[in-house]
Order: C-alpha cells, then structure tokens, then sequence
C-alpha cells in the first residue's frame, strides 16, 4: 500500500452546518437589534455609529462561532495531523498509544504516554457513522504504522 493510499483525512459534518447556522442567525439578530435601536423609545440617544458596532459584534461572534468548522485530521504513514480550534499539532504514530472514543465522549482522542490525550474534534459524536468510520480508518493505520 503507497502512502497515498494510506492517507486519511476527516472533518465534521454536523458541526459545519450547526456553527454555519448559529452564526447567521447572530448576524442576523444583532443586525435587527441595530435596525432598531434607533426605534426604541428608551430615554437614549443611539447613533449610527452604535448602530454599525452592534452589527460588527454580531460579524465577529458569527466569525468566532466559524472557528467550531475548522477542525481536521489528516494521517499518513508518517503520523496524524490535528487541527482543533485555535491550533494544529503533528503526531508521528510512535508518540500515538492509540486512538480511542470512550463512551460518553464527543470527540475521539489520541492517547499518549503519561496518561496523557489529546482531543481529535474533527471526529464527532453527532456525526454517528462517519465518526465510526473514521475512527476506524485511524486505528489502522495506527496499527499498521505504530512501532512499539
């Protein structure tokens, strides 16, 4: 087998959509807050300028809600690469005792020396078979490639 065949590469499924829905409806909830703000009767004076931050906020939120779509895992016969959140960090499969999804979980993880883990959030509970499978995938080529 080349190692191109031995490539796997997992991303969520049901996050992208969740986070992709939650963020235009930030959007566009602190946009219709902006709207009417001029509108309220409440003793204060808003501005456009109040109005055009209350939109900002709500790009922002919507933009920091986006960073839950990022995740990826990609392995080879080298090792695994995690992209999580706010970073990527590389694994060669002699470092990896094993990838493992305990019960309750809502992300697999690999286990490392010293009871040590690290989270893998591209491979979710929510996305039922697809995590399956992708757990799967890693854990042959953890074995295949793991030196003991």
């Amino acid at each position: 087998m080349t190692t191109e065949q031995a490539a796997v590469s997992v991303r969520p499924r049901r996050a992208v959509w969740m986070c992709a829905a939650l963020a235009l409806l930030l959007i566009g909830v602190f946009t219709t807050v902006a709207v009417l703000l001029r509108q309220s009767d409440t003793g204060v004076i808003f501005q456009t300028a109040d109005q055009v931050a209350m939109i900002g906020i709500g790009v922002l939120l919507a933009g920091l809600t986006m960073l839950f779509a990022v995740p990826k895992a990609t392995a080879d016969a080298e090792g695994i690469s995690v992209r999580n959140v706010w970073g990527t960090r590389r694994f060669s499969w002699g470092e990896v005792l094993s990838v493992s999804f305990p019960d309750g979980a809502s992300f697999a993880r690999l286990e490392l020396p010293e009871d040590e883990y690290y989270s893998v959030l591209a491979v979710q509970a929510v996305d039922r078979e697809r995590a399956v499978a992708a757990v799967r995938a890693l854990r042959k080529l953890h074995r295949q490639y793991h030196q003991d």
